[in-house]
């Protein structure tokens, strides 16, 4: 093989890298918490239940699990959104004592893939800090699909902590 079609191939071979490790964006991470001057363990006993998100979400109609066990990783719930529209996700972890779940979905309408997200709650001062946390990839070109989707599962986690607040009663949010 000749120098000159060696240092070719070496280009070829390095631009295509550097196309592929731009157009590979960083996953994308949102996060959204909450103060409540409540107990954890009350604050747990509204959001800790994985078949039972209808019950504080606002945007939630219905949430049946379709697969496995209530509270198990591995069990599968079916989100009816009151909009109409549906989304499945599966649980991946799940701590009651330490307050902890992590599930991803596994289809929906929302232009994201790779979706994974941890919803918490942990003691802080006289009440509980309530942690939601989500990573995922935009579909969609450019730093507008980008902000879209942030923008989107934003509202999702601050929604569901109005829901929580109101079903708290008098708790005193921050």
């Amino acid at each position: 093989m000749s120098l000159k079609m060696s240092c070719g191939c070496a280009a070829a071979v390095l631009a295509a890298a550097l196309s592929c490790a731009a157009a590979a964006a960083p996953a994308l991470k949102v996060s959204e918490s909450l103060y409540v001057e409540a107990a954890p363990a009350a604050v747990w006993k509204i959001v800790g239940g994985y078949g039972s998100v209808h019950e504080w979400h606002p945007a939630v109609s219905a949430t049946k699990i379709t697969a496995g066990r209530e509270n198990r990783p591995g069990a599968v719930r079916e989100i009816q959104v009151k909009d109409g529209s549906r989304i499945v996700e599966k649980l991946i972890a799940y701590d009651g004592r330490g307050r902890s779940m992590r599930y991803r979905i596994v289809e929906s309408p929302f232009p994201v893939r790779n979706y994974a997200a941890t919803l918490s709650v942990s003691p802080e001062g006289r009440g509980s800090r309530v942690l939601w946390a989500g990573q995922f990839d935009a579909i969609g070109e450019g730093e507008d699909a980008r902000q879209k989707a942030r923008e989107l599962f934003s509202g999702v986690y601050r929604s569901g902590f109005d829901g929580l607040k109101a079903r708290l009663g008098g708790a005193n949010p921050h």
